[in-house]
C-alpha cells in the first residue's frame, strides 16, 4: 500500500524509474502492483503463450495414448498429458489476473489462438507419426523447455515463477519419461533404432528452433526489453547452447547422429558450431503453417466449441451464489 501512496505523486519517468529500482535490488513483482504498459504487454504475450503452448503440446502425444505399446507406457503417457494440460490452466489464470485491469478475459487468449494472432511453440506444430517420436518430445522437446523454464524461475514477476516451480518439478519426469521410451528403443531391435533416429532427425530442426532467432538474426524479438525487464535472464543463443552442451553428447553417445555433418564444439570460443536452421520457416510455422498446424488448432476449437456448455453452466452459478 505504501508503494502504492508513494506513486501517486510521481510522474510516469519516476514510476518507470521507481519500478526498474525495485527489480534491480530483487524485488518481486505482484499482480496488483503498479508495472508499465510495456511490462504487463511483454508479460501477457510471454504467458500466454507459454500456457497456450502446454495445451496444444499436450496433442502430439494424446495421438499416441490409444497405440502406446504396453498398458504401462498408455498409462504414462496418459498422465503427461494431463499434467501439460494442468501447466496450460494454471498458467492461463496467472494471465488472467493481468488480463483483468485491460478489461479481458481468458476468452480473448482463446480467441486469439483460434483466429492465429497468439502463437504457441514451433515444435507443437511439427508431426509426430511413430512412437519413436513420442519419445523424443518427452526427451528432447520437455528437455528445451525444462532448460528455458529453469531460466524464468527466477523472473521478477513472481506469481509466474511460483508457477514455474511447480510446473518444472513435473517436467523432470516428463523428460524422464521420455529419456525411458528412448533408452528401450535404443536397446532394441535394429528396426527400433532406425525408427528413433529417423525421428531424432525429423525433430533437430525443430528443436534448434524452439528457442527462437539469435541476436543477430533476421526475426526481431523481445529478449532486450525482457531482459531489462529481468522477465528473463539468458538469450536465446545462450539457452540453445546450454542444450547443445547437455544433449548432443548424449545423442552421440547412443550411437546417434543428427542432420548436420558440420556440427562441432568449438574449444577455443567454448561453444558448438552448428548449421542454423530455416528461420523462414520458423516464421511460418509459428504464423500456424505448420505440418499439424491445422488439424491441431480444429481439434482445440470443437473441443473449446463442445465445452461451452460447461463453462456457462458455471458462470450462471457463480452469478446466482454471487
Amino acid at each position: 500500500m505504501q508503494m502504492r501512496l508513494e506513486h501517486a505523486d510521481l510522474t510516469e519517468n519516476e514510476k518507470l524509474e521507481a519500478f526498474l529500482a525495485r527489480i534491480e535490488r530483487g524485488e518481486k513483482i505482484e499482480a496488483d502492483d503498479w508495472m508499465p504498459d510495456d511490462y504487463r504487454n511483454q508479460l501477457i504475450k510471454l504467458i500466454s503463450m507459454h500456457g497456450i503452448s502446454e495445451i496444444m503440446g499436450a496433442l502430439p502425444e494424446k495421438e499416441w495414448v490409444p497405440k502406446a505399446p504396453t498398458l504401462r507406457r498408455k498409462l504414462a503417457i496418459m498422465a503427461k498429458v494431463q499434467d501439460e494440460m494442468g501447466h496450460g490452466q494454471l498458467l492461463l489464470r496467472v494471465a488472467e489476473d493481468l488480463l483483468e485491469p485491460l478489461g479481458k478475459t481468458r476468452e480473448d487468449i482463446m480467441n486469439d489462438l483460434f483466429s492465429k494472432r497468439l502463437k504457441f511453440h514451433n515444435v507443437f506444430h511439427m508431426e509426430a507419426p511413430t512412437w519413436a517420436d513420442a519419445g523424443v518430445i518427452g526427451w528432447l522437446v520437455d528437455g528445451a523447455a525444462i532448460i528455458t523454464q529453469t531460466m524464468s524461475l527466477d523472473t521478477s514477476y513472481a506469481p509466474y515463477a511460483r508457477a514455474l516451480h511447480r510446473i518444472c518439478a513435473e517436467e523432470k519426469f516428463h523428460a524422464q519419461h521420455g529419456e525411458s521410451i528412448v533408452l528401450e528403443l535404443a536397446e532394441g531391435t535394429d528396426e527400433q533404432r532406425q525408427m528413433l533416429q529417423d525421428a531424432i532427425h525429423r525433430w533437430w530442426p525443430a528443436l534448434l528452433m524452439f528457442f527462437g532467432p539469435p541476436e543477430n538474426g533476421n526475426i526481431t524479438s523481445n529478449q532486450e526489453s525482457n531482459m531489462r525487464y529481468k522477465i528473463r535472464t539468458q538469450t536465446n543463443e545462450e539457452l540453445r547452447q546450454i542444450f547443445l552442451e547437455k544433449y548432443l553428447p548424449r545423442i552421440f553417445h547412443l550411437g546417434f547422429t543428427v542432420p548436420d555433418d558440420t556440427i562441432y564444439f568449438d574449444e577455443a570460443e567454448d561453444k558448438w558450431v552448428y548449421q542454423q536452421p530455416d528461420w523462414e520457416e520458423f516464421k511460418q510455422i509459428v504464423k500456424g503453417n505448420g505440418p499439424r498446424s491445422a488439424h491441431r488448432l480444429n481439434l482445440r476449437v470443437m473441443s473449446y466449441e463442445e465445452t461451452k456448455w460447461v463453462r456457462d453452466a458455471i458462470m450462471s452459478y457463480g452469478r446466482q451464489v454471487g
